[in-house]
């Protein structure tokens, strides 16, 4: 038995069976692959994957317990590495960040530079994507931290913690109707165009459930991944914009008018996640309490023994 046969095993799980794609993501061969996976289950004495003929159509019952295993192997093979470079190099090595556009727009630059200050020599990469792509790619080992309001604190696979919690706005143009309304009401809101986020995204879930208590179906014209996007056809005269309220900048936002809305619709909690099991190097766990300062080293190492 050897890794090469463990990470063809669980390619083939992560990229649907598809052994053309297995063999490019591990630098190999198709017949490769289909090797390493016919050696491990010749010496295992089980069958881990049905097949129509040479194709892998999913797993057999022994193959579904034998892939749990696998996976805490490869992590736990991870996890030494990891628990070496902190003792031969604890300041130098790569961070990954998962993060949507939103935080990487408004929560991060000044976390970025404060980290970059104190670990000069830690490279960092920023992935931006859905809160579902920002959990998969925690959770299957591709990033190492994940920062999303929606979904990672619903993915039992990660490890979660409270970062900030924050609330949406309503951005409106100059001279705009609802700059005459001290607390609007969601019927007044809801008697103007809708420009929000996408579903799943930043906090949506929130404004849609203060609409439906209402009993009022807003006429939502636009929706967008990103605040900047929003905030343009907001200034096209497309209709009323609802962002999170760390998206507003009245600097860079001149031309636009915030109103306040935590009257209006439930706070929302941007979550930090890590995969669990996982050996968080020290400059990693040094992030997250530069992100979130209550979360200190104490409270994500007692949640998350694995941590440096």
């Amino acid at each position: 038995m050897n890794f090469q046969q463990l990470r063809s095993v669980r390619e083939a799980l992560r990229r649907d069976f598809n052994l053309t794609e297995v063999a490019a993501s591990l630098f190999t061969s198709q017949p490769g692959v289909s090797r390493q996976i016919r050696e491990l289950e010749d010496e295992l004495g089980v069958t881990i994957f049905e097949r129509a003929g040479k194709r892998l159509t999913g797993l057999t019952e022994p193959g579904k317990e034998v892939v749990k295993v696998i996976e805490r192997l490869l992590l736990e093979q991870e996890n030494l590495k990891r628990a070496a470079q902190e003792f031969s190099a604890s300041d130098l090595g790569r961070l990954t960040i998962a993060t949507t556009h939103s935080q990487a727009r408004y929560a991060l630059p000044v976390v970025i530079q404060a980290f970059r200050r104190h670990f000069p020599q830690v490279r960092l990469n920023l992935q931006q994507g859905s809160p579902e792509h920002i959990s998969n790619w925690v959770a299957d080992g591709h990033a190492d931290i994940g920062i999303a309001t929606e979904s990672l604190a619903n993915d039992d696979r990660l490890a979660t913690f409270p970062g900030y919690r924050w609330h949406h706005v309503i951005v409106v143009p100059d001279g705009h109707p609802l700059l005459g309304v001290a607390r609007p009401s969601i019927q007044a809101l809801a008697a103007h165009p809708i420009i929000t986020y996408d579903h799943g995204l930043t906090g949506r879930s929130h404004i849609d459930a203060a609409f439906e208590q209402a009993g009022e179906r807003p006429d939502v014209v636009l929706t967008a991944m990103d605040a900047d996007v929003i905030k343009t056809y907001v200034l096209a005269g497309l209709g009323v914009g609802i962002i999170a309220s760390v998206a507003f900048d009245p600097a860079e936002d001149r031309r636009l008018r915030a109103i306040q809305a935590d009257h209006l619709f439930e706070s929302n909690m941007t979550w930090v996640a890590v995969r669990k099991g996982a050996y968080l190097r020290n400059y990693a766990v040094s992030f997250i309490e530069m992100f979130a300062p209550h979360l200190d080293r104490g409270t994500v190492t007692e949640a998350h023994p694995l941590a440096a």
